[in-house]
């Protein structure tokens, strides 16, 4: 299992647990989270769902490394983007170490987000000669301001767990050694509330806003697509390969 799942008080944990591959998404891990999310949706006894990270990763976002050919998938990247954006009940993601990629853009999509004060997080794709992705170009600017969301969503940089708090995309940052009682301490309190209410303003907050993320992803999809193995994404993964810096000098 590359998802590990406890339950307590109404609250469901998922543990991300490839800590060798620093919790990157290899199929089954994303198959193992959209099905688990899936199932926390329309089981009453789950009123609230934190995601967080085992070893000293949150996620590195998708796995580059090719998997077993011989593996079927279940679930598209797709579905588990519509799983999370389509979930009923409070998400709130436990960042207990580096994010980058989807393990940043996750952070859009989450209700709250607690951050340990040494994590910190990274959206590379303009260094890897792509663009953003998980409607990232949407939720961002309506978390940090536009500003804030372009030097992170373009720059390529490491963005501090301080920076995160700073500027919205995190609701709380804590010691590393208190984050879970912390995150836990919250969540409990949303737990006890009516699982009714809880699903019912959520659905008010999501609403208006639902769609538009959908279309967001739909569009970067394309562009991303448009990107993948052009000039600039190619001489990415040469410089990868070849460990130096690329050079977008002409691209």
């Amino acid at each position: 299992m590359v998802v590990t799942i406890d339950e307590s008080n109404s609250v469901r944990t998922l543990r991300l647990n490839r800590p060798e591959a620093l919790n990157a998404f290899n199929d089954p891990m994303r198959d193992e989270v959209t099905s688990a999310i899936l199932n926390a949706a329309t089981d009453d006894s789950v009123k609230v769902l934190v995601i967080t990270g085992a070893g000293r990763a949150f996620s590195a976002g998708m796995d580059l490394n090719p998997g077993d050919d011989a593996y079927e998938s279940n679930y598209s990247l797709a579905d588990m983007f519509d799983a999370f954006l389509d979930f009923p009940k409070p998400i709130v993601l436990a960042i207990n170490g580096i994010g980058v990629g989807f393990g940043c853009t996750m952070a859009g999509l989450a209700d709250m987000v607690f951050m340990s004060t040494d994590a910190r997080l990274q959206a590379p794709f303009s260094s890897l000669g792509l663009t953003a992705e998980a409607a990232s170009t949407t939720t961002f600017p309506q978390l940090m301001g536009y500003q804030k969301a372009f030097w992170t969503l373009l720059g390529s940089q490491w963005i501090s767990a301080e920076e995160c708090k700073n500027s919205g995309l995190a609701f709380e940052i804590v010691d590393p050694a208190d984050l879970m009682e912390i995150v836990y301490k919250h969540v409990n309190i949303l737990a006890k509330q009516p699982l009714v209410s809880l699903m019912t303003t959520k659905e008010l907050l999501m609403n208006p806003r639902r769609e538009t993320l959908r279309e967001t992803y739909k569009r970067e999809n394309a562009s991303l697509f448009a990107l993948m193995g052009g000039p600039a994404n190619l001489e990415a993964i040469a410089a990868f390969k070849e460990r130096r810096e690329p050079d977008f000098s002409n691209i």
